[in-house]
């Protein structure tokens, strides 16, 4: 029983991630206007009701990377040793998810295109929104601080969520020629050194 719902899980990963591949290849060549649910459900290879199984809209779909990329940082940052501190568990959580970001060619453009978008950029921002309340409750479980009560978790998940965003800013706009793994490291060490004048 076990195996069976291990494998049913990851033939849904897998269709999940099939729709989602679809919606960027299409939002890339088309533009959002140009991409309907029913297009990506045929790229994908699946049925619209099996889209709608999986995403409401054709926007959450095309998202999928970013918010696939909050859930896989907060996973990391969990995964981290008990005792690392928790500036090092967030560096090292946020290089490794940048380190093994897939299909980097399509990033920059779909970054760009959600940037565009209004519809696009609220679902974007709401990731980033979950990714704040999420790395919150974990840096408090980390610290022994109250979420709710103590501004440590929230100021750190904020400070973390606006180095990523500034981050990601740059390398899209192509304001820099630094890889973007070394980027977020010196944003990160200028945080963590507290802002020094340059």
């Amino acid at each position: 029983m076990t195996v069976e719902m291990g494998l049913r899980e990851r033939k849904k990963a897998a269709t999940r991630e099939a729709l989602i591949r679809a919606a960027v290849r299409l939002v890339l060549a088309r533009g959002v206007e140009g991409v309907t649910v029913e297009a990506i459900a045929d790229e994908a290879g699946v049925s619209p009701r099996t889209f709608h199984n999986y995403f409401p809209g054709k926007e959450e779909a095309i998202v999928g990377p970013m918010v696939d990329g909050v859930r896989e940082l907060i996973d990391a940052v969990r995964a981290r040793p008990a005792d690392e501190p928790v500036w090092e568990s967030l560096r090292h959580a946020v290089v490794e998810l940048l380190q093994s970001v897939g299909h980097l060619e399509e990033t920059i453009p779909l970054l760009r295109v959600i940037k565009d978008e209004p519809a696009l950029l609220a679902w974007h921002m709401r990731g980033f929104a979950e990714l704040q309340e999420e790395l919150c409750a974990t840096i408090a479980e980390r610290t022994g601080t109250d979420a709710k009560r103590d501004p440590y978790p929230r100021l750190m998940a904020g400070t973390v969520g606006l180095a990523i965003r500034v981050v990601l800013d740059l390398w899209t706009e192509g304001r820099t020629d630094t890889d973007i793994t070394e980027l977020f490291e010196d944003a990160f060490a200028r945080l963590r050194a507290g802002l020094p004048t340059p």
